[in-house]
This record gives C-alpha cells, structure tokens and sequence, in this order.
C-alpha cells in the first residue's frame, strides 16, 4: 500500500508530511514522559523495525484476483512496543524504503506514514485489538485481536489512501470505483496480516509476556531469556530477506492492482517541478531501486536488499530509542540536581 507520488498533489503531500512530522514528535515526548522501565525495548525496536522491512518483502498471492499483499506491521509493532515506539518504528521502516530502495514516493511519505502508521498503531490497536486483551491475553483473544484489528486497519488504511486520491484532485481514480476495488482487495490482505501478527506475538507472549501491555501482568515470569527471543527474531530477518523473498509472488499489490483496473492499465502522470524534483532526489539516492542493484542484471540483488534494508532499519529504529532513552535519562538527571 505504498503510495506513489503521482498518487498525491503537492498540497495534500505536504499536508500530510506535517501531520507525520506531529505525530512523531508527540511520540517522541510521550515515550519520553513516561518511558519503558524495560530496557530491553531498545534493542527489540530495532530488530522488529527490521523484521516488518523484511516481511514487507515477501508479497503472497491472493487466489482468484492476479494481485497480491504483504504484511502491514503496524498493529503488530504497536503491541509488542506500544503505540508511540511502534508508530516511530513504522516510519523508520518506511524512510528506509523510500529513500534507498525506492519504494514509496518522497512527496507520498506522510501519507504513507499516516496510512500504514498512525491507523495502524493509534486506531486499530488500541480501540480494536486491546479491548480484546483486557481480560487477560490467551491465545484466542490474541487471535481474534489481532484478525479483526488489521481488518479494520487496512480497511482505513486503504481507504485512506482512496480520500486522499480524490482531496488531490486525481479525477483517473473515480472515488466510488476507486473504493469498489481497494476496499475487497486489502479485505483478504488483512486477514492475511492477522495470522501472521497472532503467530509472532503468541511467540512472544509465551517466551517472554512481560513485554506484553496487559492487566495483571506479572514480572519475572519469561520462560525464554531475551537474547534468544531477539536472536529468534533476527534468523527470521535473514531468513525472510534472503530466501522467502525470492519466492514472493510478482503480481501487483492491491493498490497497484486496484489502480490498474479503475484506469484500465494505464499509469498515472504527474508532470510539474515538484514531482520532478522528487523523482530525481529519489533516482539518485536509491541504491537498490526495486530492491534490485542498479545494474538490473546482476544476480542476487534482493537477497542483498533485504539483508541491507534489514540492517539500516535496525541501525535507524534502534538509534531513535537509543536517542530518545539517552535525552529522558539526561533530562531527569538534571532535574533531579
């Protein structure tokens, strides 16, 4: 659900760059008023960003429709990291897209925060999934928690994406059959995507439920040391980036295939200074344009991709918490002297 950014007008790109730009700063003081006594989130905030970079990578077909999706993150990070460290985390995943493997536009990186991010992790986790966990977590409210929650976010998410087509003015995409298609197409990609969040945070919540935001949670009772649970995580990166990546289905995603069948195939043109400016800033920073090399014919370029964007969202996402940890830790201390 990557938005182009033939997708926006300069207006709404910049307007929901702003929008972005608030978010992460009120998440930024939020986790820095009231911080994780767990240290161990630091760590786990970087190993997470990369592991959605590197289950974004493999798109599953869908029967019976020639499109196909990929995991969101954004309700599974917000419930192993809370909403404000799952929402910075999103967006460090969706810079590091943008800006070195080209997916995503510039212009469209608010927006695409905003769509995959802040409905992700402010709407669908704590007004869907949490209220299913308020009893106490099993495996069943996880389940249903977490199926009905990336439903519903996708649901907005993508229809998201379809307002702010028609606020830009985009008069190829028609709002009602815009809507006709993106709303099936990210039905079936959600139910996908809860699975998939059910299995991981069961994981988790076995080997170690303290990290879990749960009434009545008790401390000390892991089963499974940290380390391990982040070493588990980080097989599954590598795994994911180098092998499951090479047999992700080459079908269009839902927006790309919603987008083809309300225009009849044919793309959408942007032409102004603007989107100039962005195609060429992008062109020139992506090393790894569709996370392939440059070159276009040297093998093994999305192996490396998915290794490399891996790490450089790790490296990004666990320098934010390291950041934000540092700055809380220096600010108390002053105010205590």
């Amino acid at each position: 659900m990557h938005m182009a950014d033939a997708l926006l007008s300069p207006t709404v790109g910049g307007a929901m760059m702003v929008v972005t730009i608030g978010v992460a700063a009120y998440s930024i003081k939020k986790i820095q008023k009231n911080p994780d006594p767990d240290e161990s989130k630091v760590p786990l905030m970087g190993v997470m960003g990369a592991f959605v970079f590197a289950a974004q990578m493999i798109n599953f077909s869908i029967p019976g429709t020639g499109s196909s999706g990929h995991l969101g993150g954004g309700l599974l990070l917000s419930i192993l990291l809370g909403p404000c460290a799952g929402f910075l985390t999103m967006a460090s995943v969706l810079l590091i897209q943008a800006l070195f493997f080209g997916d995503g536009g510039l212009l469209a990186y608010g927006a695409n925060v905003f769509n995959m991010g802040f409905v992700a992790c402010f709407i669908a986790y704590p007004l869907i999934y949490k209220p299913f966990v308020r009893k106490g977590i099993t495996p069943k409210r996880i389940l249903v928690g977490s199926i009905l929650a990336a439903v519903i976010g996708l649901q907005l998410g993508s229809f998201s994406v379809v307002l702010e087509t028609l606020i830009s003015g985009k008069t190829q995409l028609p709002f009602g059959t815009f809507v006709l298609f993106m709303q099936p197409i990210h039905l079936a990609i959600g139910l996908v995507e809860g699975f998939v969040t059910a299995a991981v945070v069961g994981y988790v919540w076995k080997a170690r439920p303290e990290l879990m935001d749960y009434p009545g949670k008790v401390a000390g009772t892991s089963s499974v040391s940290m380390k391990r649970v982040l070493l588990v995580l980080v097989v599954c990166v590598v795994m994911m980036g180098t092998a499951l990546s090479l047999l992700a289905s080459s079908s269009p995603d839902g927006l790309e295939w919603s987008i083809g069948h309300v225009t009849g195939g044919g793309s959408l043109m942007s032409g102004g200074a603007i989107y100039d400016f962005f195609a060429r800033l992008q062109q020139k920073i992506a090393l790894f344009p569709d996370y392939q090399f440059k070159s276009g014919d040297s093998p093994g370029g999305t192996s490396f991709s998915g290794v490399a964007g891996g790490l450089l969202t790790l490296i990004l996402a666990g320098g934010i918490a390291v950041a934000i940890r540092g700055f809380s830790r220096k600010k108390k201390g002053s105010q205590l002297k």
